[in-house]
């Protein structure tokens, strides 16, 4: 099986291309695959596959072998690949994804092949069923919950996958190790939730700090810069355009008037090979 290793702000995904090649085992395969240490190493595998209604569509497991609904930093680096490699040659492409159908920009660099991109992600989902989260009310902002000993407050969003975003002073010193998993599995998540630690620099940037439904800790997350967005905006934290420092590098967010949340950043191809069957 021929495959290729892509990143997007240190987030990284094994890729195959389902145009050429089948995949019949796609939970076992990630769980292979993702291994840093037995396999090619990765944050999860992603699928490339036709679509009927778009230009490509994507599947995307984590390497517990849970499949999600998308993944914004994945769906960067789909693009790069489905733009470079021939499958669709556009500057804007839609891809189908277990969060609807989305449209990317894409953005060439002298040598022609893609550099960075830019993906409407859509509307936030805010009402707690919509997460979901077991809150009442119609928002959850600045929740109260219990976890890992302490009380805390989180604002949780949906970007087509479900994210709760603590605000803190320092997330250096924050235990993401231990926070991430109670929070990911807490009852009030029954679809478990992605996790993430923001630390407000000013009123347009942010630093944050990512525990992934599935996963564990990331470099990145682009639907969680996403949801750090919307939060620091619902809360008054931060302006609705901003820059967010993630450990595997920059994202510019912008939810815009019209309701869309646009997520801008790099991806890379590094290597490809072949995966015994």
């Amino acid at each position: 099986m021929r495959f290729t290793k892509m990143h997007g702000a240190g987030n990284d995904y094994v890729y195959v291309n389902c145009f050429a090649q089948p995949v019949r085992h796609p939970a076992a395969l990630a769980r292979a695959v993702s291994d840093r240490h037995a396999g090619i190493g990765g944050d999860g595998l992603v699928l490339i596959l036709p679509s009927r209604k778009a230009d490509a569509r994507m599947r995307m497991f984590n390497p517990d072998g849970t499949e999600s609904e998308m993944c914004g930093n994945g769906l960067r680096c789909l693009a790069k690949y489905v733009y470079d490699h021939g499958l669709a040659r556009k500057k804007e492409l839609r891809v189908e994804t277990g969060a609807g159908v989305l449209t990317l920009q894409l953005f060439p660099g002298r040598d022609g092949l893609i550099e960075r991109v830019r993906v409407d992600l859509g509307r936030p989902r805010l009402r707690p069923k919509d997460i979901p989260v077991r809150l009442r009310g119609q928002r959850a902002v600045d929740a109260p919950i219990k976890v890992a000993g302490r009380r805390r407050r989180m604002t949780c969003v949906s970007m087509g996958n479900p994210h709760a975003v603590f605000f803190v002073h320092d997330v250096a010193k924050v235990e993401l190790e231990r926070l991430g998993p109670a929070v990911e599995r807490h009852p009030l998540f029954p679809r478990r939730t992605n996790v993430h630690i923001a630390q407000v620099l000013g009123r347009r940037e942010v630093r944050m700090r990512t525990w992934e439904r599935g996963t564990g800790v990331t470099l990145a997350c682009g639907t969680g810069a996403g949801a750090v967005c919307v939060a620091g905006a619902l809360s008054g934290r931060t302006e609705r355009r901003i820059l967010a420092h993630a450990d595997g590098g920059d994202l510019e967010l912008e939810w815009a008037d019209d309701g869309h949340v646009f997520k801008t950043g790099p991806a890379v191809e590094v290597f490809s090979g072949d995966w015994p069957e």
